[in-house]
């Protein structure tokens, strides 16, 4: 699956064609599905109940991307046509060179994402951890999910 926002993957002609086609693959046997990753809840629950309506009833796990590194995130981001909103977008260019700040700042803004995710309904998380566990870990002991 490949975004959980109104924009559809960079290959595709549009969201409803990636929808089209991701019903298909429901309709040939997938039982669940990642998005990639985003940072707006509210854009993955309206992109499952798009998907709800159009009789798309799997298990759509959103995909979580740790923020450590605003420049490596922003190429990534590009490259894959994921989207950083705005708001966090000038919040990450403002901590400039002060790394471990955006890092902290990072795990303060996915944890509540995946608060918001949780408490909402989503059936799981998924992590691109991108071989850096630390973030994920704190991410992790966060949202104390021993305790649900």
């Amino acid at each position: 699956m490949s975004l959980a926002t109104r924009k559809s993957h960079p290959d595709s002609p549009s969201y409803e064609a990636d929808v089209k086609y991701f019903k298909l693959k429901v309709d040939a046997g997938a039982d669940s599905a990642i998005t990639q990753y985003f940072y707006n809840a509210d854009a993955y629950f309206q992109y499952v109940d798009f998907c709800h309506a159009k009789g798309i009833h799997i298990p759509i796990v959103p995909g979580i991307m740790p923020i450590t590194n605003y420049e490596n995130l922003s190429r990534f981001s590009n490259n894959c046509g994921a989207e950083i909103p705005r708001w966090l977008r000038n919040r990450l260019e403002g901590f400039g060179d002060d790394k471990e700040s955006l890092r902290e700042f990072g795990v303060e803004v996915v944890t509540e994402l995946c608060h918001n995710l949780l408490d909402g309904g989503a059936p799981g998380l998924h992590f691109y951890s991108m071989n850096l566990a630390s973030s994920v870990t704190k991410i992790w002991k966060n949202l104390s999910l021993s305790d649900r």
